[in-house]
């Protein structure tokens, strides 16, 4: 008997929990002389008044840990923006990966993005992966990660109805570190649906400061390839955050 694609996907779903529950799991009983971690807060404020009146906070937060054979990354994003007390954009994004490591440059990846956008017309969506992946450029100051593989996506409308729907998933992570205190990134990342792809990039430039503390400036393009009526299919943003590392 053939699984609807709602079934297939919550499968899907549970899949990638379990793997990623496994992943914390593995951690715990590992060797802690093999622990490595890192993270950064992202804020940036911009407020105007007069003739125009209006606010936009935008954090981040990210946190990766890597042993010998896993790395799991998680990313926390928030937006909001309002002119004259009326909010104009807010956006909550979650997304965690776990990444298994079976050589030096080759990977399986376990990948759930949570996205909350109350002004794209869909009231929460949900995109899960599994997949394979690999460092193609793993110099010191240059890496470049390759990803695919299959996923699921379930999609909210504001209307009250629900979409589900089977995916393709690739993406590119790209890493240069231009001199000792700028770095370049571009995460490039495309979820390829029966009925909707989107398409996502993130470009961003870090420049350090002094210490742990750098400014950053990102410009991210989204597309989404089907939206509800009265929607733009594509979204850009640009950002200027001030960054703490530890």
């Amino acid at each position: 008997m053939m699984m609807s694609k709602q079934q297939m996907a919550s499968v899907l779903t549970a899949v990638v929990l379990m793997i990623m529950t496994y992943a914390v799991s593995a951690e715990d009983i590992s060797p802690p002389v093999s622990l490595s971690w890192k993270g950064n807060v992202e804020l940036g404020i911009v407020t105007t008044s007069g003739n125009t009146e209006t606010e936009t906070v935008n954090a981040k937060a990210k946190i990766g840990i890597e042993r010998e054979k896993w790395r799991h990354t998680v990313l926390l994003e928030t937006l909001k923006s309002s002119t004259k007390g009326t909010t104009n954009a807010e956006r909550f994004v979650i997304n965690g990966q776990s990444d298994y490591k079976f050589s030096d440059r080759n990977y399986f990846f376990a990948m759930i993005n949570y996205e909350d956008d109350s002004f794209s017309g869909y009231k929460s969506r949900i995109n899960e992966a599994l997949g394979f992946g690999r460092r193609v450029i793993g110099d010191s100051a240059l890496t470049l990660d390759l990803e695919i593989g299959p996923g699921a996506r379930q999609s909210k409308l504001d209307s009250g109805s629900s979409e589900n729907e089977l995916t393709v998933r690739g993406a590119a992570k790209l890493l240069w570190k231009v001199s000792a205190t700028s770095t370049f990134t571009e995460d490039l990342s495309a979820d390829v649906g029966e009925d909707v792809s989107i398409i996502k990039s993130v470009t961003a430039l870090t420049a350090q400061v002094n210490g742990s503390l750098a400014t950053k400036i990102t410009y991210t393009i989204k597309n989404t390839s089907d939206v509800p009526v009265g929607i733009e299919k594509t979204d850009t943003e640009t950002a200027v955050t001030l960054v703490y590392s530890f």
